[in-house]
């Protein structure tokens, strides 16, 4: 009697494709799924996403992090939120966005600083990484003066670092401190470079941020300095808020990354700013 052996079925290579490609469009329409529960929500964690679509955990960070990159939702612990333009998010969900652009942001900002110079780094993101960068530059001295608490604390053990901090009102979600105490503390001060992160910048409006307090600060700090540099990811351009900073002519340079559609590129450099793209 003839042992019969069962045959498995081969796959043919179109079938394979159409399964690949089956399982890339269920890929794409359960972080479209995701997009719209945490819109709706406001704030979801992974363990409920793992529920909710009966897949593991680590698909769901995976599909997290891609959307955080993406800039459609921000990552936090154990979840992610909703993005809403002119949200105050904290600093740390802030960091998280757009980070890879504001790390070449800051790696070309530090090339503008000379040993033995003063700089200020204003509050935010984007000049929280240029610290980072600063702690690990070969210099003798330079002077830093910052109204960020994070910023202090990065380079508060810096050797190369003398650290100048301005008093004010702190608003908490920033770590950023303003007011006229602040402004006050700049009066006498000379910079040879201002490090500007702010939330939104316009061709025709110039330089804005949502706060008041904070605005009045930054228009202080601009005085003091000889250049000013605005350090801001693609996201922020063409955007208009409460707060006017400074006019366009007010600025020396732009950098920012090359996301930035080529016509808005032309706008900022028809306004008299140089724009570095990286």
């Amino acid at each position: 009697m003839q042992k019969q052996t069962r045959k498995r079925k081969a796959v043919s290579a179109p079938e394979q494709g159409a399964d690949a490609q089956d399982s890339k469009f269920l890929i794409e329409e359960r972080r479209r799924l995701i997009q719209q529960m945490v819109e709706e929500k406001g704030r979801v964690t992974v363990d409920e996403l793992a529920d909710h679509f009966a897949i593991s955990k680590v698909s769901i960070r995976s599909d997290l992090r891609l959307l955080d990159k993406l800039g459609v939702l921000a990552r936090s612990r154990g979840g992610a939120l909703v993005i809403r333009d002119g949200e105050d998010l904290p600093i740390n969900i802030k960091e998280n966005l757009h980070r890879a652009q504001k790390i070449r942001i800051a790696e070309e900002a530090v090339k503008q600083i000379n040993d033995g110079e003063t700089i200020i780094l204003d509050s935010g993101s984007t000049t929280a990484e240029i610290a980072k960068q600063i702690r690990g530059m070969k210099l003798n001295s330079i002077n830093v003066i910052t109204n960020a608490l994070n910023i202090a604390v990065l380079l508060a053990t810096t050797p190369h670092v003398n650290l100048i901090m301005p008093g004010g009102i702190l608003r908490a979600n920033s770590f950023s401190l303003s007011g006229p105490q602040a402004e006050r503390a700049l009066e006498g001060l000379h910079a040879d470079r201002l490090f500007l992160g702010v939330d939104s910048i316009d061709p025709e409006i110039g330089l804005m941020t949502p706060y008041l307090l904070e605005a009045q600060l930054n228009a202080q700090m601009i005085r003091i300095s000889r250049k000013v540099i605005a350090v801001a990811d693609s996201s922020k351009l063409m955007r208009r808020n409460l707060s006017v900073i400074a006019r366009m002519d007010q600025i020396n340079m732009l950098i920012t990354d090359k996301a930035a559609q080529p016509d808005m590129v032309e706008l900022f450099k028809s306004a008299g700013l140089e724009v570095v793209l990286v």
